[in-house]
C-alpha cells in the first residue's frame, strides 16, 4: 500500500507538471505587444502601438511597410483564424479534421474558389499585387520568427500553419461574397418546393417583396414536372441528405445544404445629413450582421504612412485610415480617415442563376446546350482526409458554371441526376472581379467624391454605401456589378432556368453609373438616408437586380426613429442601433392571443401576451413565449405540406416567417387544415408553453428572453465540440430578434439551443463628422484571437449592454508599444 501510494503521489506530480508546461507554453504563444522584434523585408523601422480602446495603430515610412506590417500584427492575433480560412477555401479542413469536413471541402474544390482567386489576381493592378504580396511575406515571417505563436488550436489538432499567400487574400474577399450571396439558395429551395406545392402555394410559402407581385410568372411546378427534373424516388436519398451532421461539421451545413442564403445576411447603415444634426455635420451609423464567430470576423486597426510611389510607378497621398480590417487582407474594409466615414449592408441582388442542364445516359460526359451537345469541362481534384484514404473528386462544370448538385446535398433524392444537374453561375468568380483593388483605394479616400471614385472599381458582393465627409457631403451609392438578363427570361433568375435555351444566358452588365445611388443634395432634402436589405431601388428604375430583398420591418423602424427627432447627435445614434422593439413580433401578437391553451400556465402567458408591446428586451418572458410560439405554428403550418424531411433541410437559417404571416392574416384552410388557424394557434401555444417548462421551469418569473437567446460567438472548429464549447466560445445574453434593428437571428433547427442569437451586429460603428475624433465602436468579443488572452473577448458585455469604444487617429494614451525592425 505505501508503494501504491507513492506511485499515486508520483502520478499526481507529473500531472500537475504536464498542466504546468502546458500552461506556461500556451501563455507563451501570446502575442508580443511591446518592446522590439524583428521583421524583415521593412525598409525602415515600424511603429505599431494600441491605445485605451485596443485598436492596433500601425504607422511606418511607407505603404508597403504598414501592409507588411499588417500580415505580421495578423498572424500575431489571429494565427489559427488566418490558417482555418485558408483551409476552408482550398478545401483542405479534412487534412485536420478528418472527414467530418469532407463535404465542406467538396463544396469548396467545385466553386474553384482559389482558381478564381488566381485568374482575378493576374488582372490586379501591379500596386494591388504588391500589396497583398507584402501582406503575406509579413504573415509568412511572423510564423517562421515564432512571433505568431501556435495557439491552442494548433497544438490540440498537430497542425502547423501553412503559408498564406496573395491569392488567399483574393480568395478571402471572394468568400466573403458567398457568405453574404442569397438567390442560389433561394433558387435551390423554390425548386425543392415545387415538387411538393402548386406555383401559388410555393409564393405563398416564400413571398414575393410587400407590395409586389412575384418577378416570374411561369409555373414553376408545372415547368419541372414537365422536363421531369424530379428523382422518380426520394425518401432514402432525402433521409440522407438530412442525417445531423457530425459536431465538427455542423457550422458549414447551410453552404453544404443549399448554398447562400439572404435571410439575415444584411446590416444597417443611415446617415443623418447636417440639416437635421445638432452639430450641423452629418452623422454616420453602421452595424454589419454576420455570423458571430469567436475571435470575431473584424480586426480593428490603423494604418498611417506617407505619400509615396508604388511598384508599377503609381503615385498615392499619404494614408491614414482607421477602422475594421479583414483578417486576411491588408485594407481597411470599413471605416473611416480625417475626411470621410464610409458605411456597407448587403444589397442583395441577384447575381447568382442556377441552371438545370440536361444529361443523356447514352451521351456519358456531355450536355445539352443551344448548339447541340457539348463535351463537360472536367478537372480532378485529391482532397486528404485525416485517418481515412484520399479521397478523389471529379469536377465537371458546363458553360454557365460548375455542377454543384454533384456535391450540394439537397438534391439527393431531389433531383433526377441521370438526367439532369444543377450548375451555377456566379458574377464573383468572374475574372474582371477587382473589390480588392477598390478597397485599397479607399483607404485614400478623403472626400465622397474620392470613394465613389474607389469604388467604381468595386465587383462582388453589391453593397449599398452610405458615405459622409467633414465637409459636409452625404452620399448613398450600390457598388458592384449586377448581371443583365434578356427580355425573353421569363424566369428571370428566381427559379433554376434551363441552361440548354440560350433566352436564359446573361447578356452583360449594368453599368456602374446605373446603379441605385442618391446625391448629397436629395439627401440633406430628406435630412437622412437608410438601408437594411430592403428593396432600395427608387420607384422609377427601369432596371430588373432581383426580388429577394429582406423584408422592410428593419428599415420602417429605422425610419420611424430618425423621423422622430428634428436634430440627431451620437447619443440618439446609439439609441436607434440598440432598440429592440420588433415589427415583426407585432404582426404576429394577434395571432398569438387569439390562442386557447390548455397548459396550466396557459393563463398567465395570454396575460403576459396581451400586455406585451414587442419590445425584445432581455428580460421579457412574453418575447420568449412569442418567439417559441412561433416556431412550433412554423413547423405544424409548413412541414406536413413539404414533408419532414424536406421542411428539415430548408428550415433553420430560412425562417419562412414572411409566409407564416400571410397564411395567419389570410386564416388560410390550405395551410392551417381543417381545424383552421386558431385550433393551430391553440395546439403550439400549448406546445410551446410545454417546451419553455421543460427547460426554465414553471416560475415564470424565471422566464427570460436573453436565457434563451444568447448571443454565441462560436469558435470554428472546437465550438461545436462540448467539453471545449466552453473554453473557445464567448456568449453573453442578448436582446432582440429576427426584425429588430438591433437584429438576433437565431438558427430554429438547431437541436441545443434553438433560440440562440447566431447572427446579429458582428460591428457598431458611430461616426461624427463634426468631431471625426469622438466616432465610436465595439463588437463581440475582442482583438485577440488567442483564447487565454483576456483581450478576446474583452468587449462582449460592452457589445451587448450598448457601450461603445473610441475610434480615433490620434488617441491620448498608448496601453502597448511594439517596435518592427528590418
Amino acid at each position: 500500500m505505501v508503494w501504491f501510494g507513492r506511485l499515486l503521489l508520483l502520478g499526481v506530480i507529473a500531472l500537475l507538471c504536464l498542466g504546468a508546461w502546458v500552461s506556461v507554453s500556451m501563455v507563451r504563444s501570446l502575442p508580443q505587444l511591446d518592446g522590439q522584434t524583428a521583421l524583415p523585408g521593412l525598409s525602415a523601422a515600424v511603429q505599431v502601438r494600441r491605445d485605451a480602446s485596443d485598436v492596433t495603430h500601425i504607422e511606418a515610412q511607407s505603404a508597403m511597410d504598414v501592409w507588411r506590417a499588417l500580415g505580421f500584427v495578423h498572424a500575431q492575433e489571429r494565427a489559427w483564424q488566418l490558417e482555418f480560412n485558408r483551409r476552408l477555401m482550398r478545401g483542405q479542413l479534412s487534412e485536420v479534421l478528418g472527414p467530418a469536413t469532407l463535404d465542406t471541402d467538396k463544396l469548396m474544390r467545385t466553386l474553384g474558389i482559389i482558381a478564381a482567386a488566381e485568374r482575378q489576381l493576374a488582372r490586379l493592378p501591379a500596386a494591388t499585387r504588391a500589396a497583398l504580396q507584402a501582406y503575406a511575406e509579413g504573415v509568412g515571417a511572423a510564423h517562421r520568427s515564432g512571433a505568431a505563436g501556435l495557439s491552442p488550436e494548433f497544438r490540440l489538432l498537430g497542425v502547423q500553419p501553412g503559408p498564406w499567400t496573395p491569392a488567399d487574400s483574393v480568395g478571402w474577399a471572394l468568400m466573403m461574397a458567398l457568405d453574404l450571396g442569397g438567390n442560389w439558395g433561394n433558387e435551390a429551395a423554390r425548386f425543392a418546393a415545387a415538387r411538393h406545392l402548386s406555383t401559388p402555394q410555393l409564393w405563398q410559402l416564400m413571398p414575393a417583396y410587400p407590395g409586389e407581385d412575384p418577378a416570374t410568372r411561369t409555373d414553376l411546378s408545372a415547368l419541372y414536372a414537365g422536363l421531369g427534373a424530379y428523382a422518380k424516388t426520394q425518401q432514402t436519398a432525402e433521409a440522407a441528405a438530412n442525417r445531423p451532421a457530425s459536431a465538427v461539421a455542423q457550422w458549414s451545413q447551410d453552404w453544404v445544404r443549399d448554398g447562400g442564403i439572404l435571410e439575415g445576411k444584411g446590416s444597417n447603415n443611415w446617415v443623418v445629413a447636417g440639416s437635421r444634426t445638432a452639430s450641423g455635420k452629418p452623422l454616420l451609423a453602421n452595424d454589419p450582421h454576420l455570423a458571430l464567430s469567436s475571435p470575431a470576423i473584424w480586426y480593428f486597426a490603423r494604418l498611417k504612412a506617407p505619400a509615396g510611389t508604388l511598384p508599377g510607378g503609381s503615385d498615392h497621398p499619404a494614408l491614414d485610415v482607421t477602422g475594421a480590417t479583414l483578417p486576411g487582407l491588408p485594407f481597411v474594409v470599413l471605416g473611416r480617415t480625417a475626411g470621410v466615414a464610409w458605411a456597407f449592408t448587403n444589397t442583395g441582388p441577384d447575381v447568382q442563376d442556377l441552371y438545370l442542364e440536361q444529361l443523356d445516359p447514352s451521351r456519358p460526359g456531355e450536355v445539352r446546350t443551344p448548339q447541340g451537345w457539348a463535351a463537360l469541362q472536367t478537372r480532378n481534384e485529391t482532397i486528404r482526409v485525416k485517418g481515412q484514404p484520399e479521397v478523389n473528386l471529379t469536377v465537371r462544370s458546363s458553360r454557365h458554371g460548375p455542377l454543384i448538385s454533384d456535391v450540394q446535398k439537397i438534391y439527393q433524392g431531389l433531383l433526377d441526376t441521370e438526367r439532369y444537374a444543377m450548375a451555377l453561375r456566379w458574377a464573383a468568380l468572374e475574372e474582371d472581379n477587382q473589390t480588392v483593388h477598390a478597397g485599397m483605394l479607399a483607404n485614400w479616400a478623403r472626400t465622397t467624391d474620392d470613394l465613389q471614385s474607389a469604388f467604381a472599381q468595386y465587383h462582388s458582393p453589391m453593397q449599398s454605401v452610405l458615405m459622409a465627409d467633414t465637409r459636409g457631403e452625404v452620399a448613398f451609392q450600390a457598388v458592384g456589378r449586377v448581371p443583365t438578363r434578356a427580355p425573353d427570361n421569363d424566369l428571370r433568375g428566381m427559379a433554376p432556368a434551363p441552361g440548354w435555351l440560350p433566352q436564359y444566358d446573361w447578356t452583360g452588365w449594368l453599368p456602374y453609373a446605373h446603379n441605385p445611388s442618391l446625391g448629397s443634395a436629395a439627401i440633406a432634402a430628406k435630412g437622412w438616408h437608410a438601408t437594411a436589405n430592403q428593396k432600395v431601388l427608387p420607384p422609377d428604375y427601369t432596371h430588373f437586380m432581383g426580388q429577394d430583398w429582406h423584408t422592410p420591418q428593419r428599415f420602417d423602424r429605422i425610419s420611424t426613429l430618425l423621423m422622430q427627432s428634428e436634430r440627431h447627435d451620437m447619443a440618439s445614434m446609439a439609441r436607434i442601433q440598440q432598440d429592440v422593439l420588433s415589427l415583426g413580433a407585432q404582426t404576429l401578437l394577434p395571432h398569438a392571443r387569439a390562442a386557447q391553451p390548455l397548459h396550466r400556465l396557459g393563463p398567465q402567458a395570454m396575460a403576459l401576451l396581451k400586455a406585451f408591446d414587442g419590445q425584445m428586451q432581455v428580460g421579457s418572458a412574453a418575447g420568449l413565449i412569442l418567439n417559441v410560439w412561433a416556431h412550433e405554428m412554423t413547423k405544424a403550418l409548413i412541414a406536413p405540406r413539404l414533408g419532414e424531411s424536406r421542411f428539415a433541410a430548408l428550415y433553420g437559417k430560412r425562417s419562412f416567417r414572411a409566409g407564416l404571416e400571410g397564411i395567419l392574416e389570410r386564416q388560410d384552410p390550405f395551410w392551417c387544415g381543417q381545424g383552421g388557424c386558431t385550433a393551430q394557434s391553440t395546439a403550439a401555444m400549448d406546445r410551446a408553453l410545454g417546451w419553455i417548462e421543460s427547460r426554465y421551469g414553471s416560475d415564470m418569473d424565471q422566464w427570460r428572453w436573453g436565457r434563451a437567446h444568447p448571443a454565441i460567438s462560436s469558435h470554428r472548429p472546437f465550438g461545436q465540440v462540448a467539453p471545449l464549447r466552453a473554453l473557445f466560445d464567448t456568449r453573453v445574453e442578448s436582446a432582440g430578434d429576427l426584425h429588430t434593428v438591433n437584429v438576433g437571428q437565431y438558427w430554429a433547427n438547431e437541436k441545443h439551443e434553438p433560440f440562440a442569437n447566431r447572427h446579429a451586429a458582428s460591428l457598431r460603428a458611430i461616426y461624427d463628422l463634426a468631431e471625426p475624433e469622438r466616432s465610436v465602436f465595439i463588437y463581440q468579443t475582442g482583438q485577440s484571437g488567442h483564447v487565454l488572452s483576456h483581450r478576446s473577448r474583452d468587449m462582449a458585455q460592452a457589445w451587448a449592454q450598448g457601450s461603445y469604444r473610441a475610434l480615433q487617429l490620434q488617441p491620448a494614451v498608448w496601453r502597448h508599444q511594439l517596435q518592427l525592425m528590418p
